[in-house]
């Protein structure tokens, strides 16, 4: 890792860092997700933005909370999540993952870990997986990246419960079949679970 990376690093968590002080102190309910999350559940860092997941109707303030402190904030075209910039740094406030709307009860589960020297609320580690399979398509279906992440969170991940949120996915179902294959998950995945999520 070269130390142009280490920087990118660096300069990530801090944007993680203010962005979750000011989400705590606004009393947002929310999330970390996405490599951060992946990060600081003991994944390798591969940070190139923050993603939060938080309700729908916190949004609102959400974007307020961050532009008090600096952050230029963005709505895309996208109907599923806003962004805030901090100086250049890209957070994502997810709101919607593959049409599913965050719930209380997704956020309930996620655990405080330890990420940038802050406490943060952290996907628990199957939701943070089905989140990354379920928005798998033709157009975004990068198992290379996925691998490595995925890899190094295979002991936190209760697999059954994510076949079965994900068995409507072929894209999913392939790249859990790719995971047995290289013997990330133990034996084949039982997906007759409850499949409803989050």
């Amino acid at each position: 890792m070269g130390s142009h990376s280490h920087e990118v690093t660096d300069a990530i968590l801090e944007t993680l860092k203010r962005a979750s002080t000011g989400l705590k102190d606004a009393n947002i309910r929310f999330a970390l997700a996405g490599g951060c999350a992946a990060y600081s559940r003991g994944a390798a860092p591969s940070l190139h933005d923050v993603d939060f997941v938080l309700p729908q109707e916190d949004v609102p303030a959400a974007l307020e909370a961050l532009r008090d402190l600096g952050f230029e904030t963005a709505k895309p075209p996208e109907d599923w999540l806003v962004k805030a910039y901090d100086e250049g740094r890209l957070v994502d406030l997810i709101f919607r993952i593959a049409d599913n709307p965050v719930t209380p009860a997704l956020l309930e589960r996620a655990e405080p870990l330890k990420a940038s020297a802050v406490i943060v609320p952290v996907l628990e580690a199957t939701d943070l997986v089905i989140s990354w399979l379920l928005p798998l398509s033709e157009h975004a279906c990068d198992y290379g990246s996925l691998l490595p992440q995925v890899r190094a969170l295979r002991e936190q991940v209760d697999w059954d419960r994510v076949a079965a949120v994900t068995q409507s996915s072929p894209y999913a179902y392939t790249f859990l079949t790719l995971l047995e294959r290289l013997g990330v998950v133990n034996g084949p995945v039982d997906a007759s679970g409850d499949p409803s999520w989050p």
